[in-house]
């Protein structure tokens, strides 16, 4: 509360972006220790979490006020016009200071309160055991092993503790690779296809070096392919785009002609100063110790595999000019898809796309084991373990199997949440939408597959308003090491039982699991079929054109057909009570009333005894005065004594 300046500010306006004309909405606007809250004239209330803010920019003074405009990591934009500059100015301040937080303590996760007791909070973080995961995946087994050689995280600090390896790799092997293995990163299980007896296994890419090989690296490879009784040969994917590969070895060739340089000069005796001198050698070292890619001639039964995802600083920079265009006002329709299409943003989800079809592919078609990984195996090789086993499995297409394939393929494996998604006030440069990719990538799928999802469009929304929340303890931190350090499983609360508290929001109500139940997807890829995420990226912007989604209609005709079925119920139950009340001959004064009408207009109305049989039967088109097809319906309506109303699911019927 120290950062609020200002608590309250009256006659505030709200500008809508994409209005023609500049309508506003005024009303009052207040700031509490967690949200920003703009309640207007038709006391409809909106709610802003501080941590959502990714940048506050105050403007240039107008005459209607001081400008001051919100953008969130959720991707609202807020234009408010505040009457006052000096109260402007301190809410500009004060949400400078709330939206950027040095600690994890000051998080709202950790003075959010649902009002659960410890017992309810730790349910809530069992839900998902990813040990019984991998049982359902049917391991351990006589091929892999659970291993303990990361128990204490002596191996690699942003890895699990429990780690899954083949059953002929011995620690030493284990602890070799990775040292040869960039942050440690060595070879891994992610998942196991029963069926196929093929794996997915991840890790990070090699450090070159100078001799670029690492024979226990080798050995840990050869042990996955041997683990694949049906296939002995197995891909590595590097996900890195295979430029990168051409440039590197072009560097190695240069570290080469540099210690020849170096060392010439050295023994020379040449006047070298020594701190340039060290600099140079510094830089050679950092060089050598960098990041490559293995070597083809070091490794058997093995086919190398480049599939080109781009790093995290050409991702967001893809998704930055993404949102300039989605942003401009008044743009044509051309335009906006050539800002689309230059943003390369598309293509970017296209390559993850085809990097998972192409690792589905290799297990199904070919029982073939493979390895992904990129840089540091915690980016692009989670968007590819996580789509592809998305792919194959579809229990990962349920509202549970998707909880649970997030916290295996990006949680546990150490995907570096708060630092991509900037919870803490850090290094810019870190921040990336690598997990609002493999949303999205999903998304994609649901539109060509939309019954094969038992969980809906809201559902991917909610789960990335959450990310950059910070109100449940899932996402927060780099690693489970460092989530451990935090004790969020004894301050914060998880995300997952809520939204299983919501479960029917999320239901697609196409979806038909007896169908999808082994049924392997196969995406199309073709340009066609990649298309601008409207609800992710205009969710707030209610003045656009509205596009109906037939998700939400059918969810609509749902409740409707539920709401009709429960009033037949309610018929059906005082229609027994009814017909009960008159085979015990007590027959109430209503029931006798509505038998026997008092009223002589009603008897008549209802008998229709004045109305001509000739002119009550009008004359239909296409039929003749000689048809008698309703020749039944006369004589019944010529009956003049009324009878007994009888109810059934509803529906008067009457005899006179």
């Amino acid at each position: 509360m120290e950062h609020i300046r200002t608590t309250k500010v009256e006659q505030v306006k709200v500008l809508d972006r994409f209005s023609t004309s500049n309508k506003s909405l005024t009303g009052t606007l207040y700031l509490t220790a967690t949200h920003l809250l703009f309640i207007d004239s038709h006391q409809k209330e909106t709610w802003i979490l501080h941590h959502h803010i990714a940048s506050v920019e105050k403007l240039a003074l107008t005459t209607s006020g001081c400008p001051l405009v919100i953008q969130c990591k959720n991707f609202r934009i807020v234009h408010f016009i505040v009457p006052r500059e000096r109260d402007c100015h301190d809410i500009y301040n004060s949400l400078l200071q709330l939206s950027k937080q040095a600690k994890y303590e000051d998080l709202y996760a950790f003075s959010y309160n649902p009002k659960q007791n410890d017992s309810e909070r730790l349910q809530g973080w069992q839900l998902i055991d990813l040990a019984e995961e991998y049982k359902r995946m049917g391991v351990p087994n006589s091929h892999w092993q659970l291993s303990d050689a990361n128990r204490e995280y002596k191996i690699c600090e942003t890895y699990p503790r429990e780690l899954y390896v083949p059953q002929i790799a011995s620690k030493p092997i284990i602890v070799g690779s990775s040292k040869f293995r960039s942050k440690g990163r060595f070879p891994v299980l992610s998942y196991y296809h029963q069926n196929k007896e093929a794996a997915i296994c991840r890790c990070s890419q090699p450090l070159s070096g100078f001799s670029a090989r690492c024979l226990e690296d080798e050995h840990l490879l050869q042990a996955i392919s041997k683990a694949n009784p049906v296939n002995r040969y197995m891909y590595v994917m590097d996900t890195r785009p295979k430029r990168r590969m051409q440039s590197w070895w072009a560097t190695q060739k240069d570290i080469g002609r540099i210690i020849v340089m170096i060392s010439s000069k050295i023994w020379n005796d040449e006047k070298i100063r020594e701190s340039d001198e060290r600099k140079r050698l510094n830089a050679m070292a950092n060089r050598a110790a960098g990041k490559g890619y293995e070597n083809e001639d070091n490794y058997s039964n093995i086919r190398f595999q480049f599939v080109g995802i781009e790093n995290i600083h050409v991702m967001r920079s893809s998704l930055q000019k993404l949102l300039e265009v989605s942003g401009t006002k008044g743009l044509s329709v051309s335009d906006f898809y050539s800002g689309v299409e230059s943003s390369g943003w598309l293509r970017h989800i296209k390559a993850i796309m085809d990097a998972a079809i192409f690792l589905a592919r290799a297990i199904m078609v070919e029982n073939a084991s493979v390895l992904v990984h990129c840089s540091d195996g915690w980016d692009r090789t989670s968007q590819v373990c996580s789509l592809g086993s998305l792919l194959l499995d579809s229990y990962y297409r349920t509202i549970k199997g998707f909880m649970v394939l997030i916290e295996k393929d990006w949680i546990s494996f150490g995907h570096k949440f708060s630092e991509r998604c900037g919870h803490l006030d850090g290094d810019p440069k870190e921040i990336s939408p690598v997990f609002i990719q493999f949303l999205e990538c999903v998304w994609h799928l649901t539109e060509q597959f939309p019954q094969a999802f038992e969980f809906n469009e809201a559902f991917l929304l909610q789960i990335h308003e959450h990310i950059h929340s910070c109100q449940f303890g899932n996402f927060l931190g780099n690693c489970q090491k460092e989530r451990e350090e935090l004790k969020l499983k004894e301050k914060t609360y998880s995300l997952w039982p809520f939204l299983l508290d919501d479960q029917e929001k999320y239901l697609n109500p196409l979806y038909s699991s007896k169908s999808q139940r082994l049924t392997v997807l196969e995406p199309s890829t073709v340009s066609f079929n990649f298309k601008f995420w409207r609800n992710m990226y205009h969710q707030f912007d209610r003045t656009l054109h509205p596009r109906q989604s037939v998700f939400n209609i059918i969810m609509n005709m749902n409740e409707q057909n539920k709401q009709l079925e429960k009033e037949v119920k309610d018929l059906e139950s005082k229609i027994k009570q009814r017909k009960n009340k008159e085979t015990d001959g007590v027959p109430t004064k209503e029931l006798l009333h509505s038998v026997h009408p008092e009223s002589p207009s009603l008897k008549t109305s209802l008998c229709f005894k004045e109305l001509p049989v000739n002119d009550a039967l009008r004359t239909i088109e296409g039929s003749n005065s000689a048809d008698n097809r309703y020749s039944d319906y006369a004589e019944a309506f010529s009956k003049s004594e009324p009878a007994v109303v009888s109810l059934e699911y509803g529906v008067a019927r009457m005899t006179c």
